[in-house]
């Protein structure tokens, strides 16, 4: 996929999904991307996240909008510390690392639940979301998912991984 090809397809979505942000056009959106954000956001489409348009908090992200978690990251645990500690079978790698090799990050609870009132997503899957310090030293991590017609937060150990869990990216721009 080349940069025209991405632009093209996060454009459409754009379009698709102008209620989402309104009083944003694409040409200011596009205008902001450099190649290092296309290159996240080829990754984040690449692994199945369908990276959508949002404003959130007054800032502008790209985000993993996909109706289940993505499926090309899954199976990974929270992080590398605790991929590292886990006994057996630990994963290939974790989500913190993925998204940190592809300049993205882990979304955030608040974040979650803003992208979840749009449509409902996780609804047979769960994400990883980014955990504070006290907890992940405690060694574990939050995870959502969408279930009975509400948005859920879990816990974990961070070591934890599951063919249905991944993570939901983020990208700011």
């Amino acid at each position: 996929m080349n940069n025209t090809d991405i632009k093209e397809i996060l454009k459409n979505r754009f379009e698709a999904g102008k209620e989402n942000h309104a009083g944003v056009t694409w040409e200011q959106v596009s205008e902001r991307l450099t190649d290092k954000h296309l290159a996240s956001l080829e990754y984040m489409e690449g692994t199945g996240g369908e990276p959508e348009f949002m404003v959130y908090d007054g800032n502008w992200f790209f985000v993993d909008g996909s109706k289940e978690t993505p499926e090309g990251r899954r199976n990974l645990c929270y992080d590398m510390d605790a991929r590292l500690k886990r006994k057996k079978f630990p994963p290939e790698s974790s989500a913190w690392e993925e998204a940190q090799s592809h300049g993205i990050t882990l979304m955030e609870e608040n974040m979650y639940f803003a992208l979840q009132a749009i449509s409902p997503r996780d609804t047979k899957t769960s994400s990883w979301l980014a955990t504070k310090p006290d907890l992940r030293k405690l060694g574990g991590a939050i995870f959502g998912d969408h279930k009975f017609g509400r948005t859920f937060i879990y816990h974990n150990g961070a070591d934890s991984y599951y063919s249905v869990r991944g993570f939901r990216a983020v990208l700011k721009i």
